[in-house]
């Protein structure tokens, strides 16, 4: 009897036990982590500004989510970790946007960082006094990143002038050969983006001649998350887009510190960091606009071989986070 007894108290113990456990676990919230993909560009300076002063890793604390700052230099970078599930979202420009948001790479798109028109700008050299207009262009050496918005710019702007790309000598380079193209005069124009063209303006190597603006270019970026990502973290992504709206409010008052490492993270003097941010809407929800000018962008890359076939944006966008 007296081992029967001890029998049932011991079950009866351990069925407390596993019932105060259970509850515990289903009480506790579990662990996360998101991994940010970001790049050297004046069109995410707010995400850069969250990260420095650490207001994005204060707003998810409570969330117990951890952020996992990871840099690469260029949007392409950025999609192949987004494909490798190894990045859970990426700030990258229209180009690498639209070619993450292709039927089949299990993308979507959360919202804009940054549209930018004026961002984007054709340079002729300084000390070149043979081009004063559009038409100047004919027969020039034009230089610019072939299949980005920079050529998408160029595609437009020659279209424009009635030149086309017959008119002139088409030269692709890399966005780090901007500078060292017209400083040597191996070009006589460039299309380009900031923080380059600050930076090449500014050392009284090229001037501007036309900016995006002129050929109603709209420079949308794009927020890219994984979709089984977002299906499991809805408010994890919720709350970056709100920080990141947050930390635009705060550019005008920015400490020095946070100042310097912006300057520095872009490779520009701190001085030149409030001019070229005035030319970004760092608004982050989507518009129409912002939704032909992804559009537009799709169709270029299918006119120049670098984009199979049309897709409609719309399919591509993830509604109801702002």
């Amino acid at each position: 009897m007296k081992h029967t007894q001890k029998a049932l108290f011991l079950l009866i113990a351990v069925y407390f036990f596993v019932l105060s456990t259970g509850c515990t676990k289903k009480e506790a919230v579990s662990p996360r982590t998101v991994h940010i993909a970001i790049q050297p560009s004046a069109a995410f300076i707010p995400l850069y500004i969250a990260r420095y002063t650490k207001s994005l890793e204060n707003a998810l604390a409570e969330k117990k989510v951890s952020v996992e700052w990871e840099d690469f230099e260029s949007g392409p970078s950025i999609n192949e970790s987004l494909f490798a599930d190894m990045s859970d979202i990426g700030l990258i420009g229209d180009v690498p946007t639209v070619l993450a948001l292709e039927k089949g790479n299990r993308m979507k798109l959360v919202g804009v960082p940054a549209r930018g028109p004026n961002a984007y700008a054709l340079l002729v050299r300084k000390d070149d006094t043979s081009i004063s207009s559009i038409e100047d262009l004919r027969g020039k050496k034009l230089a610019t990143v072939f299949g980005s918005t920079g050529h998408n710019f160029t595609k437009k702007l020659l279209e424009k002038s009635g030149i086309g790309f017959e008119g002139i000598e088409f030269c692709n380079i890399s966005a780090g050969e901007a500078e060292t193209a017209i400083a040597s005069k191996a070009v006589d124009a460039i299309v380009i983006w900031e923080p380059n063209v600050s930076r090449i303006v500014d050392k009284g190597l090229a001037r501007i001649l036309v900016q995006g603006e002129d050929i109603n270019l709209r420079g949308s970026n794009g927020f890219v998350v994984r979709e089984e990502f977002l299906s499991q973290n809805k408010d994890i992504v919720r709350i970056i887009l709100q920080e990141y709206e947050k930390a635009a409010a705060t550019i005008d008052s920015l400490d020095s510190e946070c100042q310097i490492k912006l300057a520095q993270a872009l490779k520009i003097e701190a001085n030149q960091l409030l001019p070229i941010s005035k030319k970004y809407d760092y608004s982050v929800a989507i518009t129409e606009e912002d939704k032909a000018a992804f559009q537009d962008t799709i169709s270029f890359l299918v006119a120049i071989g670098n984009l199979v076939s049309e897709y409609k944006i719309e399919n591509a966008i993830e509604p109801g986070l702002l």
